[in-house]
């Protein structure tokens, strides 16, 4: 909160309501899957770009994606990260998740 002490009595601290994202349905939502090879030591990893929603709605379709993959991977500012090249197997399983999804390079 930021607030250390105040000298006035009638001071009232107020919560700081945080806001929550409502994500999309599947089918409102548009996703780019990639493969990336710069900046990580010649290893390929697959993208999953274009999400909008939540961080926890985010980490939750990462870890089913991760699960029907059978590899690592992580979920930040709105993009999956898939250890590997698994454009072809991301693009089956999320349009059977009913997410609009399209091949990028």
């Amino acid at each position: 909160m930021g607030l250390v002490y105040s000298t006035n009595p009638d001071f009232l601290i107020r919560e700081q309501d945080s806001v929550k994202v409502e994500t999309p349905a599947p089918s409102a939502q548009k996703l780019m899957v990639t493969i990336d090879r710069r900046n990580r030591g010649g290893k390929q990893v697959t993208l999953v770009k274009g999400f909008k929603g939540g961080e926890e709605d985010l980490a939750a379709l990462a870890k089913t994606l991760k699960t029907r993959c059978g590899v690592g991977g992580s979920a930040k500012d709105g993009e999956i990260i898939i250890q590997g090249d698994f454009r072809d197997k991301l693009l089956n399983v999320l349009s059977s998740m009913g997410y609009g999804v399209r091949r990028g390079n």
